[in-house]
């Protein structure tokens, strides 16, 4: 049996959903006879419902084996180095370098931005595994390991719901940097069809069984040794999508071999620019709203541009 305090990080979310990130271990099967049978209690009453909306300050008693309890927090700071673009109490953004993961991959590394951005804040005070129930500071979206760039971060489980919510409508505008092979033309916009495989994604012009569609923007800033420096918004957000998108008209990222790159270089990717183009209620991010953020990029300083 174990007793638990509803904390702010905790507030707003299911019952049944809380439950099952507090007690990975207890299988579905048995948290929903727990809940019918009595074993789930809020502020001393019985909750059958799984929907019901804890609050902050919910005093939540669950009579399960021991054995379905996590055991102690693990957690230990660990490398904190990260390039910090900016930070509040609700999110902080971060300039990621190419060649370091966001999560864990398939081969268990350790050294993540996630793991290092959780350190820092670890070390600032600002997250205490502790007492954390059911979160943990965590990223709201995602970059490839070759790709730089910004990346967003949320402190708190209110932030990365908001943040999560935005990004799903289109509200947060992200401008990537890339130097493809060729000279595009002056601008356009690439929609096409992307099914993953296991090791890349195919593009085709119609659907196809499994296929998601994809769709992005893009415009020229520069060009030097049949190489152009281009400006991608993204209008979907897809995994490999600028890489296979541009290969796929013929502008391939250079270095990018595994889409068709004739040049030997390091793939030059980043994600420079975020809009915080809100058109509905932010809630705690209201602040945001209309806020923009650039990094200067290195490899874009070779075209010798202007207007970057």
């Amino acid at each position: 049996m174990r007793e638990i305090t509803v904390n702010k990080n905790d507030a707003n979310q299911r019952l049944d959903k809380f439950i099952t990130k507090y007690m990975p271990r207890l299988p579905l099967g048995m948290l929903y006879k727990g809940l019918r049978k009595n074993c789930v209690r809020v502020n001393g009453k019985h909750v059958k419902d799984g929907a019901y909306v804890i609050q902050g300050g919910d005093v939540l008693t669950l009579y399960f084996a021991d054995e379905f309890f996590d055991a102690p927090c693990s957690f230990k700071a660990d490398r904190s180095d990260i390039d910090v673009v900016y930070e509040d109490g609700n999110i902080i953004l971060i300039n990621k370098p190419a060649g370091l993961v966001v999560h864990s991959d398939d081969k268990g590394t350790d050294d993540t931005l996630l793991s290092r951005m959780q350190s820092y804040l670890f070390k600032k005070g600002e997250y205490d595994p502790q007492n954390e129930h059911s979160f943990a500071p965590a990223f709201c979206n995602r970059l490839d390991r070759n790709t730089s760039g910004i990346i967003i971060g949320a402190k708190n489980a209110d932030a990365l719901r908001v943040m999560n919510e935005k990004i799903k409508k289109r509200e947060v505008k992200k401008y990537y940097l890339a130097a493809a092979e060729g000279i595009t033309d002056a601008e356009g916009t690439v929609t096409s069809s992307l099914t993953r495989g296991d090791k890349k994604v195919s593009v085709t012009d119609g659907e196809t069984d499994g296929s998601k569609k994809a769709m992005l923007r893009y415009k020229r800033l520069a060009v030097k040794n049949n190489l152009s420096l281009v400006e991608v918004e993204l209008m979907t957000g897809r995994t490999h999508q600028i890489r296979a998108q541009l290969a796929h008209i013929g502008h391939p990222l250079a270095g990018d071999k595994k889409y068709g790159a004739k040049t030997a270089q390091k793939i030059q990717l980043a994600s420079y620019k975020l809009h915080f183009d809100f058109t509905s209620d932010a809630r705690i991010l209201n602040y945001l709203r209309g806020k923009e953020f650039q990094i200067t990029v290195s490899f874009a300083a070779v075209f010798d541009t202007a207007k970057l």
